[in-house]
Parts: C-alpha cells; structure tokens; sequence
C-alpha cells in the first residue's frame, strides 16, 4: 500500500475516495491487515463486474482510480468496512487550485438564489484554518455564481474539501456505505435463515460485523406456506448483494418428518415451537461441524414470539454448545423493518408464509425436562441425520441465483 498517488498514477482522473471509520482505531498491525482485507474485498467486488482500477492508500483514505467512477462508487458503497464513498477531483495544496475545483462543481449545480456550504477539513493542522479555508473556498464560489446564499446548516448544496499530505481534494456528494468490519475479518458463521423479516436482518449484521456467512434454511414441506421456499431464496439473493463478488451459499434440508412425527406421536402442541427450534440448532451444530463455521447466527428476538421468551432461548440454547449469535435480541419489530427495508429484504407481497405446525396456545416457558422426553420418543438423533442426508445447495452471487 502506498501513501500518496504514485508517479505512476493519472490524477487527473476522478477517483473514489472510499472513507472507513472504526478501522482507523485498530492497533498498527490489525489496521494495516484489515485495510489489507478491505482491498481485497473492493479490488474482487470490482473485478466480478468487470472493472479494472488501481488503488492508493493515503492516510484515512482510499483512493480508486478507474474509467467508470460512477459504477465504482455504486459497487464499492456495498462494500463492508466502508463509511461512505465520494467521487473527487484532485487538486494541488494550494487556496487557488481548490477554489477553483470548487466553483467549477458548484457552477453546475447551483444559480442565484440557492443557498450553500463549504465543508473544509486539513489532514495537518498548520497553514490556514479550516474555518478560512472554508470561507475562501466559498468566497471563490460566490464570486464566480453572484446571489447565492450562505448556509451551514441546510444548504441546498455541500462542497467538501481536504487538504492533504499529497495535496487537495474536492467533491460534493458522499454515498453512505455499511460501515462496519471489511467481510472475512472474524471468520464464517452459519446462519438460519427463514422467509420472514428478521433473519435476513440477522445475516446482513453478522455481515457487517466482518463474518462471512453461509445460510441454512429447513423447509418443512406441506407444514409451510406455499412460497416459504421461495420467499427464502429470494432473501438469500438479495442477501448476496452486499458480498459483491463473492459466492453466498443457502444450504436447504428438510425438517417436514420432524412435524410429521410429532402428530403421530400426539406429541403436546404447545411444545412443538421450541422443539423445532431445538431442532433447528441441532441440525445447524451438524452442518458447522462439518461445514467448519465457528458460531451459529439466528434472528430471534426477545419476547416477540411465545417461542422468544427469556425461559424459551435458554430451553432452545441447551440443545447445543456451539456459539449462538443473536444481534437483533434487543430491536423492536420497527427497528428491524427499518433496516430491512434499507437493506432491500423488506417484502409487501410476501405470499403464503404460514407455518401450518404452530399451535393455538404456545408454551411460552417449556420445562426443559418434558422437552427432553418428548425428544426422545420422536427419536431426535435419526431425524436429524435424515434431515442432513441429501442437502439442496442454492448458491447466489451479485443478486443472482447461480445455476
């Protein structure tokens, strides 16, 4: 990585400034490889598409150079580890150059009339301030566009401008980004994905918390609405958008015996929940064992479901020992379709989602001994090596379902 645009590099190109935030706070050796990991995942992110650029790290900051700065911009604020990204002009240090970058921007956008900000910042805090920067800058702007309008808090227009070690960059907009840790930074976790809201929520923050993932859906057959399978796909797919670039794969297994026997057996309604989700968790430990994820991510949630109590999670946690990952434990049901619909997992229409196995009246507090010995009259062991015999694998990348 190197710390300014090299003599190789043409500045005279708009590059993307790509900005990251809690990477910066890393110790020397972890920001240098999860910078290093970043790179990777915007150098393959861009690849996949089809796109060549070359990169320059000065300090803080990315700097993409290639012949589609748009495209890049679109493609890199998908990217995990990224706060946002701005298409920019390069310019030397100097009052002058940055003035004039600045009026030639706000020239095609702003009239008289209209009203706008200056954003200065300096990497060193020597030469001019960045309030008189900021307000040379925006004297260069006024002069060249007479009867605009100051405003700092809501202007009709922002222009940012840096100076920095190498010299100056100006741009006008900035495109917000996940945030969070570059993706494969803490490793590969399984995650339970279902039709509904919540787990695909559930995946994307796992995501955004540096872990790769891999999906598991189990289809209940006829105890599950008619576009349950569907409606998991296509959460899955849309999933596989925020990993430009790279693979995401759905393993699908079958837990339709598990409800079939459990009405043979006459086994009590009001069980039937947490013994699915016991179930669950146990064919999830089976496949991570194989498969070699380190922990097991759900979309449970406290106390919104009977099967969510405080009483039930521990009930449902005892059937493993692998690590359980629940980021939305604390969301409400608002916070969660929120990020849902930001997310692009938020479906109106959904279809037929019915689990047709819940009961009327759920236990909301399973004694963890009668579950136990409703387990063993339904044989768990078999079941769950039955359901893991034959896996479906669905595999998605950039939104698309890959045959």
């Amino acid at each position: 990585m190197t710390e300014s645009p090299s003599a190789g590099t043409d500045i005279s190109a708009n590059p993307v400034m790509v900005r990251y935030g809690e990477l910066f706070l890393k110790s020397e050796p972890v920001r240098h490889h999860f910078i290093g990991m970043l790179l990777r995942n915007i150098r393959h992110a861009l690849t996949a598409n089809g796109l060549s650029a070359c990169f320059e790290t000065p300090r803080g900051r990315i700097l993409i150079f290639g012949e589609e700065p748009a495209r890049i911009a679109d493609i890199v604020a998908r990217v995990f580890g990224v706060i946002d990204v701005s298409i920019c002009v390069i310019t030397g240090k100097e009052v002058e150059a940055l003035s004039a970058a600045a009026a030639d921007l706000a020239s095609a956008h702003l009239s008289p009339g209209k009203s706008f900000a200056v954003r200065a910042k300096r990497q060193q805090k020597i030469g001019l301030t960045s309030q008189v920067l900021g307000e040379q800058v925006g004297s260069a702007v006024y002069d060249r566009i007479p009867g605009l309008r100051v405003d700092l808090k809501t202007p009709d227009y922002e222009i940012f401008v840096e100076v920095r070690d190498f010299g100056g960059l100006v741009y006008d907009s900035r495109i917000p980004a996940p945030g969070g840790l570059p993706l494969g930074t803490q490793g590969h976790v399984l995650v339970l994905l279902s039709s509904g809201i919540d787990s695909p929520v559930a995946s994307w923050l796992a995501m955004k918390r540096g872990c790769e993932v891999t999906h598991l859906h189990l289809d209940a057959g006829r105890w599950a609405g008619t576009d349950v399978l569907a409606a998991a796909t296509e959460n899955h797919r849309k999933l596989s958008c925020w990993c430009p670039g790279e693979d995401v794969r759905m393993i699908v297994v079958q837990n339709e015996a598990l409800f079939d026997e459990m009405q043979r057996l006459r086994i009590q309604p009001r069980y039937r929940c947490v013994i699915c989700k016991r179930f669950m968790h146990r064919v999830a430990a089976g496949i991570m064992q194989a498969d070699g994820q380190q922990a097991l991510v759900t979309g449970e949630n406290l106390g919104q479901v009977a099967s969510q109590t405080l009483a039930n999670l521990s009930v449902i946690s005892e059937a493993v020992t692998v690590p359980v990952l629940r980021p939305l434990i604390t969301y409400d049901k608002e916070e969660t379709i929120t990020l849902a619909r930001r997310i692009g997992t938020f479906d109106t229409h959904p279809g037929d989602l019915a689990c047709r196995a819940v009961p009327k009246m759920p236990s909301t507090a399973a004694s963890l001994v009668e579950i136990q010995e409703c387990e063993q009259k339904l044989d768990m062991d078999t079941l769950i090596k039955n359901a893991c015999g034959n896996p479906l694998v669905i595999t998605a990348r950039d939104g698309r379902i890959r045959e």
